[in-house]
């Protein structure tokens, strides 16, 4: 049933499907809308449990960002900052994209040494990057204590001015609205609990709305996919983590850039309306709860502090976590499963929300050839059986 004042249909499913994504988050309508837009590929159902972009996509801190360490993680996350960059246009939508720079703290010397050898990397690749000592920090962000008295002095950072944030429900309800003029069906409260698989390869998925068949199905359930994996037969290297957020009172404009601060946990933004958003570290326990410890926002509120004394008196409105997960080398698997028409794409910890369209570019390409795109090869699964990793702790951090 559609309505015109409604941006997308409430379809039901059909019996069929060439393409059945589990997941309407970020990724999955990102590939959704990149099947029909780059491969022409529209019999498409994307299923979401509970209602579109509610998991990690309305949860995260909207941070994007390309400045990766290895030429493989640079090459993705830069494909998908030069889509942000004409997104708002393509889209037709306001997506508050805000190329305000990104600061990545140094607070000891192996930060700074680090840092530097990022910067170096990030040129090599044709990612912009500029190192910024401490004085210069204070001149780009007037309101960082720089006093090196500070528990944790800031002796640097590097600086991605390409870099910044946007709006994650008008990304989403844009790439909605367009994958769904395109005829893909958008189909929420609709759970996968299992899979039909006859001779290793997936014919249908069951759904807490009846049996689907599907040509292929692609998981991109965040922190969910590897249980759905598991129904399938297929273990997945991943670990699902809490990861904790929190917004402020609304304030006056005094935050125009991003800051992140690997060392001390904590990365901070002032959204468009005026409410500071941070971010933790992750919660050291598995766990599928959207919620966290205290003592973690705890040890973030106290090192925010300690970087903007500025922010003392200022009241937490609301706490909540999303579900990240990680995989052993903090990088994403994106690619074919062992079982035959089965894609995944998962693995992002920290960093989905700034992968979106890039990510949703590279796995569309992915289903639609049966082969995956050049930027997703090394991703790959089969990179945990062959040890070539893509060691992504340092420029993942925290704030991934």
């Amino acid at each position: 049933m559609s309505h015109p004042d409604f941006l997308w249909r409430n379809p039901d499913p059909e019996p069929a499907y060439d393409v059945v994504i589990a997941g309407g988050g970020g990724h999955g309508l990102a590939t959704a809308y990149y099947l029909a837009r780059n491969h022409g590929i529209t019999n498409v159902a994307v299923l979401e449990k509970g209602w579109l972009a509610g998991g990690n996509m309305a949860r995260n801190t909207t941070i994007i960002r390309s400045n990766y360490l290895w030429d493989e993680s640079a090459a993705l996350y830069e494909h998908s900052l030069e889509l942000w960059e004409g997104l708002s246009e393509e889209l037709d939508y306001d997506l508050r994209f805000s190329q305000r720079g990104v600061l990545n703290l140094a607070h000891s010397l192996s930060d700074v040494r680090e840092g530097r050898r990022r910067v170096n990397a990030n040129r090599l690749n044709g990612v912009d990057a500029e190192w910024l000592d401490a004085e210069e920090v204070k001149k780009f962000c007037p309101v960082i204590n720089v006093s090196d008295r500070a528990r944790h002095p800031v002796m640097g950072a590097t600086l991605q001015r390409r870099g910044g944030i946007a709006k994650h429900d008008h990304v989403a309800w844009a790439l909605a609205r367009k994958a769904d003029a395109y005829g893909i069906d958008l189909i929420q409260g609709c759970e996968v609990t299992g899979f039909e698989i006859t001779k290793n390869r997936v014919t249908a998925v069951q759904t807490s709305r009846g049996r689907i068949a599907a040509g292929k199905v692609a998981l991109a359930a965040a922190g969910h996919t590897s249980v759905l994996a598991e129904r399938a037969g297929v273990r997945l290297p991943l670990q699902s983590h809490p990861l904790q957020a929190l917004v402020s009172e609304l304030l006056e404009p005094v935050l125009d850039c991003v800051v992140m601060s690997n060392a001390v946990h904590v990365y901070v933004s002032q959204a468009h309306k005026g409410e500071l958003v941070m971010g933790a570290g992750i919660d050291a326990y598995t766990s599928y709860g959207q919620r966290g410890g205290v003592h973690v926002i705890e040890a973030q509120m106290a090192a925010a502090l300690e970087l903007f004394p500025i922010f003392s008196r200022v009241r937490v409105l609301r706490t909540w976590a999303g579900i990240v997960d990680v995989s052993p080398d903090a990088s994403p698997v994106i690619g074919p499963t062992p079982v035959e028409g089965l894609y995944v794409n998962a693995g992002w910890g920290t960093g989905g929300f700034k992968a979106t369209p890039g990510s949703g570019w590279v796995y569309a390409h992915t289903l639609a050839h049966d082969r995956p795109h050049p930027l997703a090869e090394p991703f790959g699964l089969e990179r945990f059986t062959t040890g070539a990793l893509i060691d992504e702790h340092g420029a993942a951090a925290v704030a991934h």
